[in-house]
């Protein structure tokens, strides 16, 4: 793992992108962490980084993980058909 600043990152970008594929490079503004440069290796990778951090799909998550702890819960169906809604 790396660590850069936003300025040394703009600078040699390109440098930056080779080194995150033998780790993450982390992005510092006024050394504190800000982002994070990571390498993928398919459009797979990028759905689920982007489910990831989606508000939607974070809380379809909750949802069921509330409902499965009240002894409920929605079938792998629902749960995909949700998903696909929003």
């Amino acid at each position: 793992m790396r660590i850069a600043s936003v300025a040394d990152v703009k600078a040699k970008f390109s440098g930056y992108l080779k080194a995150s594929e033998e780790g993450p490079v982390i992005v510092t503004r006024n050394g504190k962490p800000v982002a994070v440069l990571l390498s993928v290796e398919d459009e797979e990778e990028i759905e689920r980084l982007v489910l990831t951090y989606s508000p939607k799909f974070q809380a379809i998550i909750q949802t069921a993980e509330q409902e499965i702890r009240a002894g409920k819960g929605i079938t792998h169906e629902d749960f995909w058909r949700a998903v696909e809604e929003n």
